[in-house]
């Protein structure tokens, strides 16, 4: 059974990392791909070129054996479907094998809004993320989407692997209220992301200059903070402090 996550990645952080390491565990997939947009239908232009992006996702993902990188979007350039992702696994994987779609709710709500979208449940499962204790509300979804709901939603997590494609479940996943909205503010503003994102990536968006990033020349500061530290080592050598 194998785990698509896709996104943007504009940086990739550990709201995206999480919650797809969540539901490869919870539902015992074979693989999670992890998988960059190169242009976003619904979104503007990402800030970070391509190359840039998905650069910073293998950073991010490194040697975790539960993730893996597919770049396949990045190859195809043009805008990135989802459709024609799922069509490009299902003819790679075989027409018998599980393949599983996550989202998070709010984009599982606009499903029936994505191009092609009624053959997104053909070619795979659907998986909607979502927080413990919260409850989808359909009542907010087309009626389109609200049949489709009613229709292929399961509770039983083994009619994924009982099937290929055609099932909606739930799954909850661990709370991160974190967006890359919200790094790539605190980059432009001087502020540092640390915590929020790996460190891998963090040292690539200041290594390349990314988001507004603009290193601080602390040679002055380092300067005087090694004299301060010189000085009270000779004080206490010699038996006092300063």
């Amino acid at each position: 059974m194998i785990g698509i996550f896709g996104g943007t990645f504009d940086p990739v952080h550990f709201g995206h990392l999480r919650p797809a390491l969540d539901v490869k565990q919870a539902l015992g997939m074979d693989e999670m791909r992890m998988i960059p947009a190169f242009q976003p239908p619904h979104r503007m232009q990402p800030i970070a070129n391509p190359g840039q992006r998905l650069t910073m996702l293998r950073a991010a993902v490194g040697d975790e054996p539960d993730l893996q990188v597919d770049n396949r979007e990045m190859l195809r350039e043009g805008t990135s479907f989802m459709v024609d992702t799922l069509a490009s696994l299902r003819s790679e994987s075989g027409d018998d094998a599980p393949l599983c779609l996550v989202l998070g709710a709010d984009a599982f709500l606009t499903l029936d809004e994505w191009h092609h979208w009624r053959d997104i449940p053909e070619l795979a499962h659907v998986v909607v993320t979502h927080r413990p204790g919260w409850q989808l509300d359909m009542n907010m979804a087309s009626p389109a989407l609200q049949a489709l709901w009613r229709e292929r939603q399961v509770t039983d997590r083994s009619q994924l692997a009982a099937n290929p494609a055609g099932r909606i479940i739930l799954q909850a996943v661990t709370p991160l209220d974190i967006s890359a909205t919200q790094i790539r503010a605190l980059v432009a503003a001087g502020d540092s992301p640390r915590y929020l994102l790996p460190d891998a990536v963090w040292n690539l968006i200041r290594m390349h200059g990314l988001y507004g990033f603009t290193a601080v020349d602390n040679t002055k500061n380092n300067a005087a903070k090694n004299k301060i530290s010189n000085n009270r080592i000779l004080r206490v050598n010699t038996g006092t402090d300063i």
